[in-house]
């Protein structure tokens, strides 16, 4: 039998989404999450698509090992176990890549090194990765495991787009420089994006934007990007829910110096008190639009602050690009919030872009445009689909194998 089942992890560090998908027509057989890993309220729940059954389990779940059992044996409750001959291999989410890893990859003990290596660039995600990995490793040691970046979309930024103006030697040394985020989504968009349009993503110039509770904007020409918001961390670009994005390095000087904060302090408060939530205590955009219908004038300039970013980073990265064909909006903000969408392109029709109000106002679907009809610049709105971007790549790359072997 051909093996064509491919199961997507992401692990986290408190928590596993999984997928299981059948690459011969991208069909999801299984779906899934566990939360609060680690503590006594944990939660798994599994839903079978095929059967459209669910099923939740409460009670602690200790670690990740225990974790990915729960779900092997939800999975075989469905006949869709991991002893499975028609699984064709395991691909995980990792968030950082570095520079070392440019596209997806088998992992063995030299690509677990690496990726352990770049934990000082990563220290949020990557041991959760490594953990998740571990684990899928030792319940089927048999199986392909493929690794796919955040980071590698990204890597074929020029060096003058991907160096930040700092001593080269020391930033060789560290590894400081500008990697990216949410590749994945950003390669999967831009594709996606070229084919709405009817042509091959060579052909296309695009600016995606991806704006979830973590927000990115990239510029891909001809299906590569050339530049992108996040650098060295997730930290850069746009305002988030509650990251700040941009902002002059000399603030964190300042608030040590001056304010008294440690390092962790700010860390804390650029990471976590910051964007939406730091500007007014909301990060939920629908709470945001709530608010500001009553005339809340703290969600307001918080929203216009959004926006304003917004704005000048779809400017730049048209700037970059020279000539763009479509603006994609994607993530649960880009996709399910059409005032965001109307608000970051009013104003600049002078670029050709425009957003047809009727069009926009459509709610759920696919892939689809919401610019008029003839507009010089397409604006589309582009469901993104991380999991199977990673189940793609991953079935890519092994699935020659196990045709031939």
């Amino acid at each position: 039998m051909h093996a064509t089942r491919v199961l997507v992890l992401n692990s986290g560090s408190s928590s596993v989404k999984y997928q299981l998908l059948d690459m011969r027509d991208a069909d999801r057989l299984a779906v899934g999450l566990v939360e609060r890993i680690g503590e006594q309220t944990s939660r798994l729940k599994h839903t079978c698509l095929a059967t459209g059954s669910t099923r939740e389990r409460h009670g602690p779940i200790a670690d990740h090992d225990t974790a990915l059992k729960a779900v092997a044996e939800e999975l075989a409750k469905d006949g869709l176990g991991l002893d499975s001959p028609e699984l064709a291999a395991i691909g995980h989410r990792v968030v950082h890549g570095g520079m070392f890893f440019t596209e997806p990859t088998v992992i063995d003990d030299e690509v677990l090194t690496e990726i352990e290596r770049l934990i000082p660039v990563a220290p949020l995600h990557n041991p959760a990765n490594l953990t998740g990995i571990r684990t899928a490793m030792a319940l089927r040691p048999d199986l392909p495991q493929v690794a796919v970046f955040d980071t590698a979309f990204h890597t074929t930024m020029p060096e003058h787009a991907a160096r930040y103006a700092i001593d080269p030697a020391i930033a060789d040394r560290f590894r400081v420089r500008r990697y990216g985020f949410h590749g994945t989504s950003h390669a999967y968009v831009s594709r996606a994006t070229a084919a709405l349009l009817g042509k091959a993503p060579e052909e296309v110039n695009v600016i995606v934007l991806h704006l979830g509770n973590g927000a990115s904007a990239s510029a891909v020409r001809g299906g590569r990007c050339v530049d992108t918001s996040m650098g060295l961390t997730p930290l850069e670009g746009l305002v988030m829910g509650t990251r700040s994005g941009d902002l002059d390095p000399a603030v964190i000087f300042h608030l040590h110096r001056v304010a008294g904060m440690s390092m962790d302090e700010i860390d804390t408060l650029l990471n976590k008190r910051s964007g939406l939530f730091g500007l007014c205590g909301d990060n939920d955009m629908r709470e945001i639009q709530r608010r500001m219908d009553e005339g809340d004038q703290r969600a307001r300039l918080a929203f216009e602050i959004y926006i304003h970013r917004l704005k000048k980073y779809i400017g730049a990265y048209y700037a970059v690009l020279g000539r763009v064909d479509a603006v994609a909006f994607t993530a649960g903000i880009g996709e399910n919030a059409a005032f965001v969408r109307e608000a970051a392109i009013a104003g600049l029709e002078g670029l050709g872009l425009e957003v047809d109000g009727e069009r926009n106002a459509v709610r759920g679907g696919g892939a689809r445009l919401i610019s008029p009809e003839g507009a010089r610049v397409a604006v589309a709105v582009v469901p993104t689909d991380e999991e199977l971007e990673i189940a793609a790549r991953t079935y890519e790359l092994v699935g020659n194998r196990t045709e031939n072997g």
